[in-house]
């Protein structure tokens, strides 16, 4: 017979392995690293065993999204809001770039993250956590930091305790592969007695693909190519930050903290299965309509598109989570998750709330992660109203739900052979027995195509997002032409 004691202790173990008892965070999150870039999601370029053991000891997510560039995703996983609503769905850089005289109107997007705007490390540090982050942060180009850090002495303003130094430049050598590495171990390891949150933000492996010479020099004389699609370098780049995931791990195990520490893995967006020369879109009116390759790293298969689109290869990438105890080892987890679903997670497992005037658009994860149940079906939102010839993107926002994802591109588009197509289009397409996206199925199906339309529109009209329209300031002699001058009317 079990006795009340007996239940008692049950319960109260539990409530443990339940995470009441805070556990500490570790979010890894690289940048343009795809889908397929690992073993455990069908990779066989390059082995990826450290990344592989994450996903053995914990949880695959086989449907984790992001937004498709850099950022949107990190803008909507500090806020837990969608990018129609923070405003901040443009890439930031200094100086600023954009479209102004292109066919439709880009809206005007916000141009860095706010001082006094709630944030996931605001939050968990109310929480009593201890907060420390390295390496890119791409959510402000102004005196608090810019594409490559977030300076450290701006990093109390954004929630943050500990500001890893910039380093040598993230363009040469190994990325700063190691260095990063070293500051998220050097945290943990002062940080051990406390719970704590480190943010790891990897350049990796966006381009310059950059990785060191023996491990390119081994995949080189493996057989791989010295450019293009799979080449040694990108290789063993991946090889390279599979190694310091392992380090890291290896850090955690020393220090007693592997059970007491709940680690996320994934990628700011999709890879670079190609990437296009804008080129021949500026040389003046009627020169091209047809994009032309400019580069490809690895392949998206068996996604449809890449970086910058709209189509799963853009949106749809890798996330591990273990969490020793809580989430079962193995597992598989196929519901739709959003970047925007991080914040209330962690804030949850943390027994942290949100400030009371912030909106979420994120749900919590901590159910699904404990087995609990699943997030009601919902519609996940992606707003990415502007050009970026270089990816072959036009104005369009996405909404998913269920099986279903409709694409409404808003008044022009590059085709699947990167041909150029004036006018709107609206697409749609059943993801379980179409993961490539390769029948449209909007003439199909007019009341769910319509159904969709409406929800996407009215999620935009709630939050005050801009539809684009067709743009007053068009000038068909220079429409594609890319400036890093902003225009008076844009000021």
């Amino acid at each position: 017979m079990i006795t009340r004691r007996l239940l008692i202790f049950l319960a109260l173990g539990t409530s443990l392995f339940a995470g009441e008892s805070k556990p500490n965070i570790l979010f890894i999150l690289t940048d343009d690293q795809g889908w397929p870039t690992l073993g455990c999601y069908g990779n066989k370029l390059i082995a990826t065993p450290h990344l592989d053991r994450l996903a053995t000891e914990g949880a695959r997510f086989t449907a984790a999204y992001a937004m498709p560039q850099c950022t949107p995703t990190r803008a909507a996983l500090f806020t837990g809001q969608h990018t129609a609503r923070t405003g901040m769905w443009h890439v930031l850089t200094n100086p600023w770039y954009g479209y102004p005289w292109a066919p439709m109107r880009e809206p005007t997007w916000r141009e860095g993250l706010p001082r006094d705007w709630f944030t996931l490390p605001k939050g968990l540090r109310a929480a009593g956590y201890v907060t420390g982050t390295a390496g890119k942060w791409h959510l402000t180009a102004d005196a608090d930091g810019d594409y490559r850090a977030l300076k450290p002495e701006a990093g109390d303003a954004f929630g943050f305790d500990f500001v890893a130094p910039r380093g040598d430049s993230q363009s040469a050598g190994d990325k700063q592969v190691d260095f990063l590495t070293d500051a998220a171990i050097g945290f943990i390891r002062e940080q051990r007695e406390k719970p704590w949150f480190f943010y790891l933000a990897h350049h990796t492996v966006h381009g310059p693909v950059l990785a060191p010479e023996a491990l390119i020099a081994r995949h080189r004389a493996r057989g791989a190519p010295e450019k293009g699609s799979g080449n040694a370098t990108f290789l063993a780049a991946l090889e390279h930050l599979d190694n310091s995931v392992g380090r890291l791990m290896a850090a955690l195990d020393e220090l007693g903290l592997r059970e007491r520490t709940l680690v996320v893995f994934m990628s700011d967006n999709g890879g670079v299965s190609r990437s296009y020369d804008p080129k021949p879109f500026t040389e003046g009116p009627g020169t091209d309509t047809q994009l032309h390759l400019a580069n490809a790293e690895f392949p998206n298969a068996p996604l449809r598109g890449w970086k910058g689109s709209p189509y799963e290869g853009g949106i749809r990438v890798p996330c591990l989570v273990r969490w020793p105890g809580v989430v079962a080892a193995g597992r598989v987890v196929e519901a739709p998750a959003h970047v925007v679903d991080w914040l209330p997670t962690l804030l949850e497992v943390a027994g942290a709330k949100p400030a009371a005037s912030h909106h979420l658009d994120g749900v919590s994860l901590a159910p699904l992660l404990r087995g609990s149940g699943e997030p009601a079906e919902r519609s996940l939102i992606f707003h990415m109203p502007l050009y970026d010839l270089r990816w072959g993107a036009t104005p369009c926002a996405v909404v998913r739900r269920g099986d279903w994802k409709l694409i409404e591109h808003f008044g022009d588009r590059f085709d699947a052979e990167g041909k150029y197509v004036s006018g709107p289009h609206v697409e749609l397409f059943q993801l379980r027995d179409d993961l490539g996206e390769t029948r449209d199925l909007a003439a199909r199906e007019p009341a769910r195509r319509q159904a969709l339309l409406d929800e996407l529109h009215a999620y935009l009209g709630s939050c005050g997002a801009e539809i684009p329209g067709a743009n007053p300031h068009h000038e068909p002699a220079r429409a594609f032409k890319e400036t890093n001058e902003k225009p008076a009317f844009l000021r």
